[in-house]
This record gives structure tokens, C-alpha cells and sequence, in this order.
């Protein structure tokens, strides 16, 4: 059995080891060609494309996400934005772009290479209104209701302690402030070899939590008007399934954005 610090050891690792590639690199790491199945390979099933939107940066686009929370956060121009698990800033210069330059955002990651990715993507594009700040998202390095707006984008999958992370949102938001969170849920078991295989944790699959607790935890952290803003649902491809003894996932697997208010 995993501690929570060996399951965070684990995505710490498979996260360096995207942050040194580019997302080409990555998408071409096909579980029939390459006879390994990687991290990449299982992210690449459940992510939206980004290329449409205002303020999408190609570079910082690591094929990462299972939604798209920034076209749904209502960020307003002039506003303070928290993105939890910023990787290398693909979300974050896409809230920057709503804030305007009167605005901020700030990226929150616990790997340094994204961090150190992030940064530099920052700095050749000129951007002085973001910052990238590494920590834990259990316990965010930042004050008190700094936040008008908090987004992330299929990573509260990879924290073990989702109430944690929830009940920290809640606190760096400010009073009327708001979450758009995009996330991998289940209706039904996810087989227990899927969910131990460290490449499906990962990729937010075996991570994934009931969809009816996921929502439940929201509300217990003091959230109201909540909204599942979009929801769609995600199939394994049978090159991933066979390298497992199941050949059906019978569970429901789905990418869900949702809405809370504080």
C-alpha cells in the first residue's frame, strides 16, 4: 500500500520527467508504437484543445489538462487568479489574458522543473502580472483571501487529501470570490489494477474519486451554487486496456468543470 507520500513522490517524478519534453515529444509516446504506456499517453486521452482560445501560449501547453476552467471562470478584468498545479503556465497566461495587465495571476506547483518551465516561459514572453510559486496545494504558500478567482485543471486527482486542498481554496479565496475547477470523476469501481498502475494515477485516471463524493466534498468545505458547468465522458482506449487484465472498464469515467461560490 502507497503512503501519501510515495503516491506525491510518484507524480512529483512523472511530472519532471514531462516538463523536460515538449508536448509533441510527449503526444508521440503512443502506447501501440512505443510497447510502454507513459504518463502522457493516459493525460492525452481526457485533454481539450486550448488552440482557440485568447490568450493560449503553444509553448506552455504540455497536453496536460482534462478541460478547459479558464473559459468558464468568469475572470473579470482586474482580478487576482490562483491556478493550482500551473505546470508550465498554459492555464495561467490564459487568465492573464482576462485580468489585462491590471490584473494578476499566480501559478502554484510542487514540481520545480514546472516551475523553473513556467518561469521561463514567463519571462521571454514579457509577462510582469504572473508569478509562479512552488508548494503544496494542501498547504498553499499564500495569505488569506488573496484570490477573486481560483482555477486548475485535472490536478486535485493527484492530491490524496482532496479535503485538504479544498478547504485551502476556500481560504485563499476572498468573501464572493469563486472556483472553475476541471477534474476526473467516477460513477462506478474503477478494477483495482488500473488504479494501483502508477501511469494511470498520473493521468488523473485511478486517482479519480466517485463523482457524488467529489461534489459532497465541495459543500463540506463551505461551498454553495455549485454547477457542473461541463461535463464529458472519457474512454480508454483498448491499447491501454490490454496491458491490463481487464479488457472493459465497466465504470464511468468523466472529465467534469465545476463552479463554486464562497
Amino acid at each position: 500500500m502507497k503512503t501519501t507520500l510515495d503516491l506525491k513522490d510518484l507524480v512529483r517524478e512523472k511530472y519532471s520527467e514531462i516538463a523536460l519534453q515538449d508536448k509533441s515529444t510527449n503526444a508521440a509516446s503512443c502506447c501501440g508504437a512505443g510497447g510502454c504506456c507513459t504518463t502522457q499517453d493516459v493525460a492525452n486521452i481526457m485533454t481539450d484543445q486550448y488552440d482557440h482560445i485568447d490568450g493560449y501560449v503553444a509553448e506552455a501547453d504540455l497536453g496536460l489538462g482534462c478541460g478547459l476552467p479558464t473559459e468558464f471562470a468568469k475572470i473579470r478584468k482586474g482580478d487576482t487568479v490562483v491556478d493550482l498545479g500551473s505546470g508550465a503556465g498554459n492555464d495561467v497566461f490564459v487568465a492573464r489574458h482576462e485580468t489585462g495587465d491590471e490584473g494578476r495571476v499566480i501559478g502554484v506547483d510542487f514540481t520545480p522543473a514546472m516551475i523553473e518551465k513556467a518561469r521561463r516561459n514567463a519571462e521571454t514572453l514579457g509577462y510582469t502580472n504572473v508569478e509562479f510559486v512552488q508548494g503544496d496545494i494542501e498547504d498553499m504558500p499564500l495569505a488569506d483571501a488573496i484570490a477573486d478567482v481560483v482555477i486548475s485543471n485535472c490536478v486535485l486527482n493527484l492530491i490524496p487529501n482532496k479535503p485538504a486542498v479544498l478547504s485551502e481554496i476556500y481560504r485563499v479565496l476572498k468573501p464572493g470570490g469563486h472556483f472553475s475547477i476541471s477534474d476526473i470523476v467516477l460513477i462506478g469501481e474503477l478494477p483495482n489494477d488500473l488504479r494501483q498502475a502508477a501511469e494511470m494515477y498520473a493521468g488523473c485516471v485511478s486517482g479519480a474519486v466517485q463523482k457524488d463524493d467529489y461534489l459532497t466534498a465541495i459543500v463540506d468545505a463551505g461551498f454553495k451554487n455549485i454547477t457542473i458547468q461541463k461535463e464529458k465522458v472519457i474512454t480508454v482506449p483498448d491499447e491501454i486496456l490490454s496491458r491490463f487484465t481487464v479488457e472493459t472498464v465497466q465504470a464511468g469515467i468523466y472529465s467534469i468543470t465545476v463552479y463554486a461560490e464562497k
